[in-house]
């Protein structure tokens, strides 16, 4: 069943990623304009993670936070709500980890599907702040994450996975993404978000 499972996952790839590939390339050449999408760390969801795997990831992604904020570029959370599993707003379950640097403050919004942009205003957010470059981080690098990746290349967004600021129920997993997606590391996001906050 894995494997049938896994041959079905690369036979979708093929599929969509020349197709992400080809718009890519039609993309304007418009300065670039980045927002950090936090998607899911929700405490429901973090005991799936294996423990090594989300201490690295949430210190990544507060490295990333702190950085995105000392140059005041948007960060934008991304809940997921399912009365199913009993993850509603309001319940501590709902919530991302207190160690978290996000603030009342950052834009939030609460997803019932895989994709942060499937009947919600993810897009609109993004969009009333300026942003054309999204980097995503969270859980799960094989769900919510790429499933919100997708969703930005189809909305016309450069989108990047953060390495090291991804998490799954199964680290190779989550390293297969990273390396399918040419995950960005945090120097190279540096880099990205210094030259465009210069100009």
């Amino acid at each position: 069943m894995k494997t049938k499972n896994l041959f079905y996952t690369i036979l979708l790839l093929g599929l969509i990623l020349p197709v992400i590939a080809q718009s890519q390339e039609t993309k304007s050449s418009e300065p670039i304009k980045p927002a950090l999408i936090i998607i899911d760390i929700q405490n429901a969801f973090l005991p799936m993670i294996p423990e090594r795997e989300k201490e690295v990831a949430l210190y990544c992604i507060n490295n990333y936070i702190q950085l995105f904020r000392s140059h005041n570029l948007p960060i934008i959370r991304v809940y997921h709500q399912s009365k199913e599993y009993g993850v509603e707003p309001g319940s501590e379950q709902f919530e991302f980890p207190a160690s978290v640097e996000i603030k009342p403050g950052d834009a939030k919004v609460i997803k019932t599907y895989p994709d942060g942009f499937n009947k919600t205003d993810l897009d609109k957010v993004i969009r009333e702040t300026g942003s054309n470059t999204l980097f995503l981080c969270g859980l799960s690098a094989v769900g919510c994450v790429l499933a919100t990746w997708i969703g930005a290349n189809n909305h016309d967004y450069e989108a990047f996975l953060l390495k090291d600021a991804l998490m799954s129920h199964n680290e190779q997993y989550t390293k297969n993404v990273e390396m399918m997606f040419d995950a960005v590391g945090y120097d190279m996001v540096k880099l990205i978000v210094e030259n465009a906050v210069s100009k």
